[in-house]
């Protein structure tokens, strides 16, 4: 007789044979068509959602990028705006100063007579004003003093004084409770100081 291996395709039970689980991995599991569409509906399927997933993703961090760029590039913009308003600034004060030159050095008078004005209202009821300003002023508003002093109700005594130290439209004004003075050098620093000051706190990072 011819021996046959036995390979332990078969369990025997008390009810029935059944075959091992060896067994039926080892047989060829075939398809019908319909199985075979349905698969590949369902893969094609779970390929589709799995592409929507990944553009999803692609879509949520191309936004992210592009919110941080967006940012970034306002960031800068505010940045060159105080810039160029800070240049802007510089160069009006820098107009300014030239025109306001020509002007003083045109009138110097109509500077200091501004000056004089505002100390008489400082000065009301002291018995007199002491003006000391350059030579060319104080011709200039020798035969104004009366007047200025009617139509600001000084009823004091104005004394001009030429004085060789002082230059252009800068004077100085003196009674017996105060004094004030108008000196051009230190109006341009203030004025410097306030703009220098003003865009220093919006952008600390400014040079000067």
């Amino acid at each position: 007789m011819n021996a046959t291996k036995f390979t332990f395709d078969t369990e025997f039970r008390n009810e029935h044979d059944v075959l091992s689980n060896a067994a039926r991995l080892r047989q060829k599991k075939s398809y019908t068509h319909d199985e075979i569409d349905a698969l590949c509906a369902r893969a094609r399927a779970e390929g589709i959602k799995a592409g929507q997933v990944r553009a999803t993703e692609a879509v949520a961090t191309g936004t992210g990028d592009a919110v941080a760029a967006l940012n970034a590039a306002l960031a800068r913009t505010a940045e060159d705006i105080e810039d160029v308003r800070g240049h802007a600034a510089r160069l009006a004060l820098a107009a300014a100063r030239r025109l306001a030159r020509a002007a003083i050095a045109a009138l110097p008078q109509a500077e200091v007579e501004e000056a004089l004005r505002s100390a008489m209202h400082q000065a009301i009821g002291e018995p007199r004003i002491v003006l000391r300003v350059s030579a060319g002023v104080a011709e200039a508003l020798n035969s104004r003093i009366a007047a200025i002093a009617h139509e600001e109700g000084f009823d004091g005594r104005v004394q001009i004084s030429a004085d060789p130290t002082i230059k252009g439209a800068d004077c100085r004004i003196e009674w017996r409770g105060g004094g004030a003075e108008r000196i051009e050098e230190a109006l341009e620093a203030s004025l410097n100081e306030i703009i220098s000051r003003r865009f220093r706190d919006t952008n600390p990072d400014m040079k000067e």
